[in-house]
């Protein structure tokens, strides 16, 4: 297991007094790292029987698995499940969820984030990420309920549950203003706290903990994958984010096409604007004319996960949306008056 120095080491909150451990993986770089971190306290604890990780899956909506040369990269989600196993998770306590909805047969089918933006009629706008708690915490809490009304009758008290995540200070100001340690829920079935154990690694400080990790990283971080460069995408989330940076932005539009021309189509029908500053319609057009970072690979998203994604929010787009269309931003800006794609 790979080592980390003294600067690295973080005070545990009392992992004994949890019922449930609970780490997110979200499949991205530091979500390992975190996982490495957490289960190492763990096991000092002697609480490792007490974890079962969560994956809230994004479906089509995430970076996939590519086959590059005769070479397969993970995708997030597979990758995800590698960080659970690589540091002493089994498999059946790594549990895969999805946001779902139900289909016209009775049962229930997968609901992306992207059908929710085209039924909503908005794209989630700066400083409220909904996206976040609908498509993630909100599903993996939802996963939680029936081992919280079991563990409730057993211990006849609330069931105490640790949520632990990979977010960091360098992401951004409102993850640093985040503290390390907080509750986050407390009723009559369940308290839950929040632990983010590597918030204060650096960037580089997770690059070279990758080095001599047990697990790859996403090959979306590089230029191409296999480059080993970490000159791809800064972060690794849904492929196209609203909250990812241009360059981000342009590269995500060069690598999935098909995928950057759903989002577009969801802008067009809806009129909201993809971000406030500007508009994935645009993105693209400046990525054809203007230039944009070589993407290194197309994902060519002709499976039967991109088909249903794409049925699914056309369907969505034929309702009214729940909020007017009118109502919508509007303002997004044309890129070409500054070619500037490094940004």
């Amino acid at each position: 297991m790979p080592s980390r120095s003294a600067h690295h080491l973080v005070k545990a909150p009392d992992l004994a007094s949890y019922d449930l451990l609970a780490p997110q993986l979200s499949g991205g770089k530091d979500s390992a790292v975190m996982n490495y971190v957490f289960m190492e306290s763990a096991q000092r604890a002697g609480v490792a029987d007490r974890v079962t990780s969560y994956h809230s899956s994004l479906g089509a909506l995430e970076w996939p698995a590519v086959v590059v040369d005769g070479v397969r990269y993970p995708g997030v989600s597979e990758l995800a499940a590698l960080q659970s196993a690589a540091f002493g998770i089994p498999a059946d306590r790594h549990v895969e969820v999805t946001r779902t909805l139900p289909a016209p047969d009775g049962t229930r089918m997968p609901h992306s984030l992207l059908t929710e933006i085209a039924a909503y009629g908005r794209f989630p706008p700066m400083g409220s990420p909904y996206c976040r708690k609908a498509a993630k915490e909100s599903v993996v809490s939802a996963a939680w309920t029936p081992v919280v009304t079991r563990m409730k009758r057993e211990l006849r008290r609330p069931v105490r549950i640790l949520k632990v995540m990979g977010l960091r200070s360098d992401e951004g100001p409102d993850r640093k203003k985040r503290p390390s340690f907080r509750n986050v829920q407390t009723n009559s079935a369940r308290i839950v706290d929040e632990w983010l154990p590597v918030k204060d690694w650096s960037t580089e400080a997770v690059k070279d903990w990758y080095a001599t990790a047990p697990v790859p990283y996403c090959w979306t971080y590089d230029s191409a994958p296999g480059a080993g460069d970490w000159a791809g995408t800064s972060r690794c989330s849904c492929s196209l984010c609203v909250y990812a940076s241009r360059r981000d932005l342009l590269l995500a539009s060069g690598r999935r096409p098909r995928l950057a021309e759903l989002y577009a189509e969801v802008e067009r029908v809806r009129g909201d604007s993809f971000r406030a500053d500007w508009r994935i319609s645009d993105l693209i057009q400046h990525a054809r004319t203007c230039g944009a970072p070589d993407p290194g690979v197309v994902c060519a998203d002709d499976g039967p996960d991109f088909a249903a994604l794409q049925a699914q929010v056309r369907s969505a787009l034929k309702l009214e949306p729940r909020k007017e269309p009118d109502l919508a931003r509007k303002r997004g800006r044309a890129l070409c008056g500054d070619c500037a794609v490094q940004q």
